[in-house]
């Protein structure tokens, strides 16, 4: 994918020392990808998820409310992604509901006993990445969520390690098979589809096995996608997890409503961008407004 595509390194985190500061925590990234925000707007602070704002418009939601017949799936081997941040069938996050839905296995331990290693948790990512393949194979869903979950177990258990290089590998194979479904759907079918491959956070940089700071190597991620279109700030700047969602709606032409707009702190990674990284900062009774120019034409 990243060999016909693009990959850029990206970073998670918020603005480190402001007040988007957000932990290096699965919940909350995923929450950042999902609602092209920071914390500071959708408060999820870590993986408990207690109080998630809904007011800031997921994905999926947004596209729902536009397209109401189209298709929405999601595959993943942590429930609480479905159920607490994007809040499916709740009246206050919309009342939006998936039309496939393949999740909730971590809770099955009867067919799926937990061991001290997480192998379960593989098995489990096995499962989810068939799910994916076929359904997107016979249904091909206008837009889908894949989580897997292995990797950070493995991080977790083992740090820096060969256990952690090969979990890398399981992962990148079990991508593999749904880009072969993508593709077979891109073929077959001359459908135009993207695929955008990232992760909710780094690594500890001592020993790999935590995260949570907001050192270099906790905030650092990437981005993969098999779009050769991306803009001169993908390649040229660090892109953010939050960009994400503006890139997928430019993508589905999924028009943002303007007072959603407004709040988010992505900006796309494709097509033209005139600025980013905007900035206030209270300077004694003044506040100080900054930003970076991309491109100076226009008025």
């Amino acid at each position: 994918i990243q060999s016909n595509g693009s990959y850029a390194r990206a970073y998670i985190g918020g603005d480190s020392g402001t007040y988007t500061q957000t932990p290096s925590f699965s919940a909350p990234g995923y929450m950042n990808l999902l609602t092209g925000t920071w914390a500071n707007k959708h408060n999820v602070y870590d993986n408990n998820v207690l109080s998630p704002n809904y007011h800031y418009k997921n994905i999926f939601r947004l596209f729902k409310e536009h397209y109401p017949d189209k298709k929405i799936a999601i595959f993943s081997t942590w429930t609480a992604n479905r159920i607490k941040l994007i809040g499916d069938g709740l009246a206050n996050a919309g009342n939006i509901t998936f039309d496939y839905k393949f999740d909730g296995y971590e809770l099955d331990q009867i067919t799926y006993p937990q061991d001290p290693d997480s192998h379960y948790i593989f098995d489990i990512d096995e499962r989810v990445t068939y799910e994916t393949s076929e359904c997107v194979k016979i249904y091909g869903a206008d837009l889908s969520w894949v989580y897997l979950q292995y990797t950070d177990n493995v991080g977790h258990q083992f740090g820096d390690s060969e256990q952690f290089d090969q979990a890398v590998k399981n992962v990148d194979h079990q991508i593999g098979r749904i880009w072969e479904a993508i593709d077979y759907r891109m073929i077959y079918h001359q459908e135009n589809w993207l695929i955008i491959i990232t992760t909710d956070h780094g690594r500890d940089p001592i020993t790999g096995h935590d995260h949570g700071d907001q050192t270099d190597r906790e905030r650092t991620t990437w981005i993969i996608t098999n779009s050769q279109e991306m803009n001169n700030y993908f390649h040229g700047f660090q892109p953010a997890i939050v960009d994400i969602y503006p890139t997928i709606a430019k993508m589905i032409s999924l028009k943002i409503p303007i007072e959603s707009e407004r709040e988010l702190d992505g900006v796309p990674l494709t097509e033209k961008v005139s600025l980013i990284k905007p900035d206030v900062r209270l300077h004694n009774v003044s506040l100080q407004i900054s930003w970076t120019v991309l491109d100076r034409t226009g008025n």
